[in-house]
């Protein structure tokens, strides 16, 4: 048996292909970058071949770059953006594909509700009932695109398109991803016959579920000859990103709690049953570990807010980044270490695809609060750095009201590559706030599931102490928590606000025009 151990993490906006040997050390790493189109406001759609395509790419760059021998990997794994739905005709080929930021169900969410109670939903799935769910998609495309609806022959996510097109023998959905089609019994681990029929759905029509870190296959010739990988190769089922961070990270007992900043963003605290929020707050779902549960905190928006921020406001960083071959980002943090803590007052609420964990609001939409002549640029990029932070504040907070404990705090995703960012999230959280060796703990999740599907290690658990390390901790500074606290306080009442006012949900319908 092979060495080395593959992680693929495809993300919203971008493929990771990383080699590591069996103590978590990395070999090699690739990355692709691609986007997604936004044919209407609060639509996500985004081309999947060419994502699939993409990620090909960073696997052979990865493999070539490793300085071993392709046939010295034992196993390949699977982290992947979750909730995207990827409908399928009878040939395989990909009718449509809606991303997971996707709001444009509302409509749908509110037909379900009337045919079942959300809460008696939340109590059968562990969801609050939400656009983001594939079953509302579903029923979109039903009344939308009837046309193609009758073509439609397997709704699949991208952990089992990947799979298949790696050389699976059939569609293989985790059971963590398997929850997030919201027809999911996720305490008897099958599809729930009765939340199909409700939406039009049959077995056949979804993918096998089954455990995660379970060998399915082995890399095709076709595969092989695009990736770079030896023919035969075992692929295992992975995870969800997130699901599949929170191994990356560790989360593999009660007291750690994993907080990502991604393309979206996700605090993941590990769960020893299948609790529900009685508030129906937050999402209960499969724990890559057998007969182990995560509560979830979700957010859309994350640091693809500060991707907008660079893309769309901060041109002059980009063309001098572009002008001194920096990278924008290392300038950005540079103007942001410059700006007091708290963006001298700005306090924005970063909902740019709407508001979930812990309130749930398709409506919701981003907003900027405060800004006075004395802002510029670098005051508002500051304030989108904290007001991703909030958002997640609000989720820990929400956590802890259920009676969560949190000892300590593991921060992961890109966003650990900026010190500045770092110590915000310590400051806002109040709590210290650790790094990790690989900070790109999807990766690294896969990577782990990869060699406990092949007998390297006999389990999650002992593959995560041998493969993960903690490389910092930043404390937080009381001064400025003091800040945040105070900052906390307005996001709140802003959101409260422009809740009970209607805001959001008329600023909903003028968009809906466009």
């Amino acid at each position: 048996m092979g060495k080395y151990l593959c992680g693929i993490d495809i993300g919203t906006t971008g493929a990771k292909t990383m080699v590591f040997d069996l103590q978590g050390r990395v070999l090699s790493s690739a990355y692709r970058e691609y986007g997604c189109t936004y044919p209407r406001p609060n639509w996500v759609e985004q081309d999947i071949e060419m994502v699939r395509d993409k990620t090909f790419e960073t696997c052979a760059e990865a493999v070539r770059n490793a300085g071993i021998l392709p046939d010295e990997i034992a196993s390949i794994s699977l982290s992947t953006q979750r909730t995207v739905s990827i409908f399928l005709d009878r040939n395989e080929r990909v009718l449509k594909t809606i991303s997971w930021q996707d709001n444009r169900t509302g409509a749908e969410m509110e037909e379900f509700a009337a045919r079942m109670d959300p809460a008696a939903y939340y109590r059968r799935t562990g969801l609050p009932l939400n656009t983001t769910w594939i079953i509302t998609k579903a029923m979109w495309m039903q009344k939308n695109e009837p046309q193609t609806w009758q073509k439609v022959w397997k709704i699949v996510q991208l952990q089992d398109f990947m799979l298949r097109n790696l050389g699976a023998d059939d569609y293989y959905v985790d059971y963590p991803d398997a929850c997030l089609f919201g027809c999911f019994d996720n305490v008897n681990y099958r599809w729930d016959a009765e939340l199909m029929g409700m939406v039009g759905l049959n077995p056949d029509m979804l993918p096998i579920p089954t455990p995660c870190a379970t060998r399915v296959g082995s890399v095709s010739a076709a595969a092989a000859e695009k990736t770079g990988f030896a023919p035969g190769t075992p692929i295992c089922v992975g995870a969800g990103d997130q699901n599949s961070a929170s191994i990356g990270a560790g989360i593999v007992q009660k007291g750690i709690v994993s907080v990502s900043l991604g393309t979206g963003g996700m605090a993941i605290a590990y769960l020893d049953h299948p609790y529900r929020d009685p508030m129906s707050s937050a999402c209960v779902t499969c724990h890559a570990m057998p007969n182990a549960y995560q509560f979830e905190g979700y957010q859309t928006g994350a640091a693809s807010v500060f991707r907008w921020y660079r893309d769309e406001i901060a041109t002059q960083e980009k063309e001098l980044a572009a002008r001194e071959g920096r990278n924008v980002y290392d300038l950005l943090n540079e103007r942001i270490e410059q700006v007091p803590v708290g963006a001298k007052g700005l306090v924005m609420l970063p909902y740019f695809a709407s508001a979930t964990s812990p309130r749930w609001n398709p409506d919701a939409r981003g907003t900027l609060i405060g800004l006075t002549f004395a802002h510029d640029r670098a005051c508002i990029a500051r304030a989108c750095m904290e007001g991703i932070v909030l958002e997640q504040k609000d989720i820990l907070t929400n956590m802890m009201d259920n009676g969560i404990g949190i000892d300590s705090i593991r921060i992961i995703g890109g966003a650990t590559k900026s010190a500045v960012w770092n110590q915000i999230q310590a400051d806002m959280y109040r709590m210290p706030c650790e790094t990790l060796n690989v900070p790109d703990s999807a990766v690294m999740g896969a990577a782990i599931m990869a060699g406990v599907a092949v007998g390297i290690f006999s389990g999650i658990p002992e593959a995560a102490r041998s493969m993960i390390g903690v490389s910092g901790v930043y404390e937080p500074i009381a001064k400025n928590a003091a800040i945040y606290d105070e900052m906390y306080e307005i996001y709140c009442a802003a959101y409260e606000g422009f809740q009970q006012k209607h805001v959001f949900e008329k600023i909903a319908k003028l968009q809906a025009k466009y």
